[in-house]
Order: structure tokens, then sequence, then C-alpha cells
């Protein structure tokens, strides 16, 4: 326990005494990638600590030309003062006066500077991280719009959110997570928009994760903030990789979380629409983009309903009018109908984790080989039925096409579930499971948010804008539910709207 307990100890004049500690604390020289380079300057000693790989090499040099130029009067009277105001003068410096602070700054990548007999010690923001730079995300792709993402560095995504809204009120929080890993995590939000009791919340709970480290990132800070219910398989925030989809949710009042070291950020509070709905909808005209849209809910909604209605169907095709018999199994094969379609849904499932750990330039074969080969083979040997492979491909279809990659997870399991009461207990079954389906989203909720707004509770006004994609211009209040501070987008200036006679000119 002791090694994880936070240290209050401050600097003392002792340099010894300072160097030691923090010696045995980064474990020097254990640890080769902490570097220590203890320097005579100006008869006075000087201790500069830094992590291997994560400054800037150039800029050290500098900080080292500098420090080597100080004479000995120079230190003798406010050392910090004339290093940090008259020395460092074109990089981010700041003082501490606590060892833990030293030791939190040294292991996030900037450089500690300690002078013999002085109770401060000098952080210069050298920070380099190795990463890649921003690019579209692979699960996000526009056929027109921007093509930068988000990456695994923190201080770059900021970056991204900030040239799209160079908005004064809008703030970035940053707090601490993991009593070892200390993980920043940055909570931004516009001031004069947000509700101020959705922050406190959010960044009350962040503080108060109680664990040593968060290698998994934002996923584990959302299980810390909302409570992991094992029973709910239904994301109750949204994720996105894509800064412009990041900015127009700020503008609607929602708060953006990000992790240190993930390229996925957290959108909260969410409804089940904010999932089912994409940037490519907006890239294109209203009327392109509402007929997106409409497909894109007919895709999820066949992936849900299709394959366990069609097997209460064929299992009971005495209960079909005429002119549906022909939806039952033409051909019945030598396994029973239910295990055929668990079986379908479990390749699939297989044949996806299978091509995320094969090689980009073998994807596509493998691809090729299940879908033709073994489904081919598996109609021939009596093992499936075509209806079978047609309807769980159909289903396939539609769980790739819904946009949020959490709810396609969910709705693949409520579609297992589903199955599973058909092939029991047919369209009984079938029917008492879209109502316990239902029952479950009507008892989620994120952030105090209903999960079916604007449908339940409705608010036809809201509804209407899930339906049907308006023109942006037209689009003028915020989310009601999220009870924003400023509702209004655009505000009306009547004397603007009144028509005004153009003059016309020649081009």
């Amino acid at each position: 326990m002791s090694s994880t307990a936070e240290t209050t100890m401050s600097i003392s004049k002792n340099y010894q005494e300072n160097v030691s500690y923090l010696n045995q604390k980064l474990g020097v020289p254990e640890s080769f990638d902490i570097v220590l380079r203890e320097m005579n300057i100006g008869g006075k000693k000087i201790a500069i600590y830094s992590v291997n790989g994560m400054i800037s090499r150039p800029a050290s040099n500098m900080i080292l030309e500098v420090l080597s130029k100080i004479e000995r009067v120079e230190l003798a009277v406010n050392a910090v003062d004339k290093l940090v105001k008259s020395k460092i003068v074109d990089l981010q410096v700041s003082e501490v006066e606590a060892m833990d602070e030293v030791i939190y700054f040294l292991l996030s990548g900037t450089m500690a500077i300690l002078i013999e007999g002085r109770t401060q010690a000098i952080i210069v923001d050298l920070r380099t991280y190795p990463g890649r730079m921003p690019q579209e995300p692979d699960i996000e792709r526009v056929t027109r719009g921007s093509r930068d993402g988000f990456t695994e560095t923190l201080v770059f995504n900021t970056i991204l959110i900030r040239r799209r809204l160079r908005d004064p009120g809008l703030r970035m929080k940053l707090v601490k997570a993991g009593s070892r890993s200390k993980t920043d995590v940055c909570i931004a939000y516009i001031e004069d928009i947000t509700n101020p009791k959705m922050v406190e919340y959010i960044e009350k709970e962040i503080k108060n994760i109680k664990i040593d480290g968060i290698p998994m990132a934002e996923k584990t800070v959302e299980e810390f903030i909302l409570g992991s219910k094992f029973w709910n398989p239904f994301p109750r925030v949204r994720y996105t990789e894509r800064p412009d989809v990041a900015a127009i949710h700020l503008l609607e009042g929602n708060v953006i979380v990000m992790v240190d070291t993930s390229p996925s950020i957290i959108i909260a509070p969410c409804t089940f629409w904010h999932h089912v709905q994409h940037a490519e909808e907006y890239r294109q005209e209203p009327v392109v983009g509402m007929y997106l849209r409409w497909v894109r809910f007919i895709a999820i909604f066949l992936s849900v309903f299709l394959t366990p209605l069609w097997l209460a169907a064929a299992l009971n095709p005495q209960l079909l009018p005429e002119g549906l018999q022909f939806i039952g199994v033409q051909k019945p094969a030598r396994i029973p109908l239910v295990f055929q379609v668990l079986m379908g849904e479990l390749s699939i499932d297989m044949l996806r984790m299978a091509a995320i750990h094969t090689p980009s330039p073998l994807a596509t074969a493998l691809g090729l080989i299940a879908v033709f080969m073994m489904g081919d083979v598996a109609i021939q040997v009596g093992l499936f039925t075509p209806e079978v492979v047609m309807y769980t491909a159909i289903a396939a279809v539609g769980t790739f096409a819904t946009p949020s990659y959490e709810l396609a997870q969910a709705n693949r399991l409520v579609r297992l579930f589903l199955v599973l009461a058909a092939g029991l207990f047919n369209f009984w079954g079938f029917g008492a499971g879209v109502l316990l389906v239902l029952f479950v989203l009507l008892r989620t909720n994120s952030f105090g948010v209903p999960y079916l707004w604007p449908l339940i509770p409705m608010d036809i006004k809201a509804l209407s804008t899930i339906l049907i994609r308006n023109p942006v211009p037209i689009n003028n209040l915020r989310p009601s539910i999220f009870k924003p501070k400023d509702r209004i987008r655009q505000p009306k200036d009547k004397q603007t709207k009144e028509k005004q006679p153009k003059e016309r000119t020649n081009p």
C-alpha cells in the first residue's frame, strides 16, 4: 500500500536529500529510461531529470546550453526566478514545491530541474510523445468531409477540437485517474451552453475513481462514472473518433471526455438515437441525407427482428396466410432450424473476430473463402438450408450498417435472445421477448436522460429532427432534455430577416 500512497513531501534545501529521494522513488539507475544529469553551474549543484524518448532532444540541448552560461552571481539570489523569467523564455515553464508534483510532471514527459539550496523545482515542458498523425477513423468513414481523426495523444485531440471551435467559452478541464497510472482525463464543454450540474457530476465521478490504473482508458472511465450493468447491453454513452462529430455535440450541450492514450472519446449524455445517426447524412443534401437515414433505420430494424421473426414463421407455417407460405423452408436440412440459425450467427461472429486478427492483405481472401466456400458447402451437404444463409446474411449486413459499433453489438445480443425465444415459444416467445427488450430500453438512461427520448417521453418537435434530416439553417434549438443554459443556436433578428431589394449585377 505504501508504494501507491500519495506523498506530500516538500522539496528540501538539502540537494543530496532531494536527489536520493527521487532516485529511490524513480528507480535510478535500475530504470534505464529515467535520465539523471548532474551539473555544477556557478558553484551550485543542479540535477536534471527526464524520461528518455519523451522530451524533444533539440529543446533539451538548448536548456543545457542556457544553464551552462549562467554565472554564479545569477544563482545566488532568486535562482528560480532568474531561470524562469530571464533564461528559459521560449518554453512553457512552471515552478512546483512538492515532490509528488515533481514525480507526476516528470513521468508525464516534462523536464525537472532541482537547484542546490532552493525549495522549488523548475518544470520545463519539452514533451514530444511518440504517436501517429491524425487520420480518418476506419469505422466512421464518409464519402466527403474531413479526413482527420483523434489519436492516442491527448494534446493532439484537444487541438483538433479547438481548431473547429474557437469559442472562448470552450473549457478543457484536466483531472487524473489511477493511483499508479495517473492517466490524464480531459473534460471538455462550452461553459455558457452546457448544464453545469452535468459537468460537476462527471468531474466528481472521475475524481472518485479508485483504481491503480486505467490502461483500457475510456471504457474503464465509462464503467466507473456510470456503473456497469451486466444485464443491460445497450451503450449509455456514445463513442466517436471524429473531431467534427465531437464539436457538433459540444454545440448541442453535451460533455466530451477524452482519455490520454485512446483515440476514442466519450460523448455524454446520449440517447438511443445518437447511435443511429452518421456524419454522412450531414455531408449530403437534406433529402439525400434523409433517404440515407431511413435506409439505415430499416437496416437496423432488419438486423434485430428479421431473423427471429422468420424463424417463428418457418416453425409455424400453418399460421401464415396463403400469400406468405413461401417464407418457410422449402427443403429441410439435417439440423433443427433453431440450431442452424444459432450456428449461422456464431459463424459470422467468428468470421468477424478472425478478420480483426488477420493481416489486411489476407482479410479480403478470408471473407471470400468463408462466404462462398463454407456457405455453399454447408448447403450442399445438408447442414444449412439456403433460407437460413440468406436471412442470416441480411441481418449481418444490417449490423454492419449500424453507425455505432457498441449498439451493433447490443443489437446482436438482442437478436440472439429473440431467436431463442422464438425457437422455444414461437410467436408468443417472440412477442414476449420484444416486450422485455422494450422494458429494458425504457429503464435505461444516460446521466438521467431517458434513453428513448424524444419518442418516450414524447417530444414532437425533437422527434421530427430524428425522423427527418432538416436543413441546418432551420435547426434553431438545442435538445431541451440536456437542459442547456442557452437553447438558441441561431438568434433570430427581425431586421436581418426582412427582405431587402437586391441589386443584380452581370457576371
